[in-house]
């Protein structure tokens, strides 16, 4: 005769003393799973007479679902003691001050690029993009630079191999030089008059203190019937004294040779040093900030403009080594050495760089 109540009583004992689900799960096998001891007594049942099948079916079925209810009820009550268990361990503290979070910061670079833009900008310029992959006629032969120059050398310039056609009877071949080829471009698709500004990544084979293989330039292109360089004069005088923030300062325009403009001048800052450090505005001595003249009416032919009825100015600088300058950077290569020490240091917050939009919204 089957004990009916002593298995009961057995598997609801291990039931209510299981410690984990995992236990719960065993014990279930162990009694009802496909080789369980309750699942083979109900087996038997056909191999019973039928008055004794009548009377012990109702009692395994019964034992089943008390079985069945006691691992489901056995179950919840873990889960819940297992959530208390994971609430003891891992509270929070909701009046504790949140985790700092780190947030992105403004690179240098890209800084002085949105206080160039700016500058121009309220100066009426426009600004001008193109591609850094250029043909040699763009990068050298349209701005009147000689097949001979020392720039078109493997020394000093990238070349590279084939590509998209950009001009009929050229390929790209020149990492550019200088943003330079993007006034061609632009004159040759806008005409002129014109007044814009071309910042941009530039390459050059060159590496040290106050040179990288890569970095960025912006040029700057007037052209109209009456510019001069009274003209291009007041232009650079007025961004520099916006972008040192200095309400009064000298620069001095030297005669030097560019084969893109003549007349040609570099133009240099007052400055001195003290104590080792840098002041832009005041003292005895002078430091090169840019080059500039006049465009070479060859430049101007080139770009499909009338050499005798229009002439203007244009002019380049760094935009890396004016952020040195302005920031105080000593290194023109920590720039893209991506130290983060350095750029938590050197960068600026968003909420505190300027934008262009600033003043378009305002």
């Amino acid at each position: 005769m089957l004990d009916i109540e002593t298995i009961n009583k057995k598997y609801l004992d291990l039931i209510g003393s299981a410690e984990s689900t995992e236990k719960l799960d065993n014990i279930r096998l162990e009694a009802i799973g496909k080789k369980g001891e309750v699942t083979l007594l109900m087996r038997s049942l056909g191999n019973m007479e039928h008055q004794e099948r009548l009377h012990v079916s109702p009692l395994l079925n019964n034992l089943k679902k008390n079985i069945e209810e006691a691992l489901l009820a056995r179950k919840e009550n873990l889960k819940e003691e297992e959530i208390k268990l994971s609430m003891n361990n891992e509270w929070l503290d909701l009046s504790q001050d949140s985790r700092e979070i780190n947030k992105g910061s403004i690179h240098p670079v890209s800084r002085v690029t949105e206080e160039i833009i700016s500058i121009f900008a309220d100066l009426g310029f426009s600004v001008a993009e193109g591609p850094q992959i250029e043909s040699d006629w763009y990068n050298f032969d349209a701005l009147n630079i000689p097949p001979d120059h020392p720039a078109r050398q493997e020394f000093d310039t990238f070349y590279v191999d084939g590509g998209k056609q950009i001009k009929e009877g050229s390929v790209p071949n020149v990492l550019r030089t200088h943003t330079s080829p993007v006034q061609i471009r632009f004159m040759e698709e806008n005409g002129v008059p014109c007044k814009i500004i071309a910042p941009g990544r530039v390459f050059r084979s060159d590496y040290d203190l106050t040179h990288t293989p890569m970095f960025h330039q912006v040029e700057g292109l007037a052209i109209g019937e009456k510019i001069s360089m009274a003209n291009l004069k007041w232009v650079l005088v007025e961004f520099c004294k916006a972008f040192f923030e200095l309400e009064d300062l000298d620069l001095r325009f030297r005669a030097s040779h560019f084969p893109f403009t003549e007349p040609s001048a570099e133009v240099d800052i007052r400055c001195s040093w003290s104590d080792n450090k840098l002041v832009i505005g005041k003292g005895d001595d002078w430091l090169e900030i840019l080059g500039s003249g006049m465009v070479h009416p060859k430049v101007l032919e080139a770009a499909g403009v009338d050499s005798e009825k229009y002439q203007g100015f244009a002019f380049g600088m760094g935009i890396d080594r004016l952020a040195m300058l302005k920031y105080g950077i000593p290194d023109l290569r920590s720039f893209f050495e991506n130290d983060l020490r350095w750029l938590e240091h050197y960068s600026f917050s968003p909420e505190s760089s300027p934008n262009l939009y600033d003043k378009l919204s305002g």
